[in-house]
């Protein structure tokens, strides 16, 4: 089965029915331009948004995770309750479906275990802050993931939580939503609903194929 008639199945529902995934409202995401972004944050910080124009604003987000493993299945944000009449890969500018052989796709790769949705304000807030720790550290620099994301994910006792919602600025309402990637490293691929009007329903990122 293509993974874009998987997704339609699993997903064009207001629930997901499928005995092999345990889903979790988690939280929300604030977008302030809805130009969004899915990338590993430590080796692309620099990820093109994806060419559909997302709404603005706070919106629900989803993990659906295998069951057998434990491990993030899906993660998916809501942006309406509209009935969906169509969905499409997500691209970014200057990719084209019709340059895909068959069995490919376009996502991001990862590298660290972790995925990310967030604005493409939000990337440039993360980028700052980044630029800020180096400066004011030299040296004694960690790293983005040591000197921001690592105390949301583990504390004295060990894994906190698979996601996280973080906010690199105090002056910019932003989030990202941060998660572990399926079984860790690879390439991943996300899908888009949207409605009779072309207007977007929801966003799906796929890590674990569950047919």
């Amino acid at each position: 089965m293509k993974h874009i008639e998987n997704i339609q199945k699993l997903f064009s529902k207001d629930f997901v029915e499928s005995p092999l995934l345990e889903s979790f409202e988690v939280g929300k995401i604030y977008l302030s331009s809805g130009k969004l972004i899915a990338c590993d944050p430590l080796i692309t910080n620099d990820m093109l948004p994806f060419t559909t124009e997302f709404p603005k604003g706070n919106f629900s987000v989803m993990l659906h995770k295998e069951r057998e493993s434990n491990c993030v299945a899906y993660a998916e944000i809501i942006f309406s309750n509209s009935a969906i009449a169509d969905w499409k890969l997500a691209t970014t500018a200057g990719q084209n479906i019709k340059d895909l052989a068959e069995g490919e796709v376009f996502g991001y790769p990862v590298e660290s275990g972790m995925g990310c949705l967030m604005d493409v304000d939000t990337q440039a807030s993360l980028n700052d802050l980044e630029q800020k720790l180096y400066q004011k550290k030299g040296g004694d620099f960690m790293g983005i993931y040591e000197e921001f994301f690592h105390d949301y994910f583990f504390d004295e006792n060990g894994a906190i939580d698979q996601y996280a919602f973080l906010k690199p600025s105090d002056e910019h309402p932003g989030t990202i939503f941060a998660f572990e990637t399926g079984y860790g490293e690879g390439f991943y691929a996300s899908y888009i609903a949207y409605d009779k009007d072309q207007q977007p329903v929801k966003i799906i990122t796929e890590f674990i194929e569950i047919s």
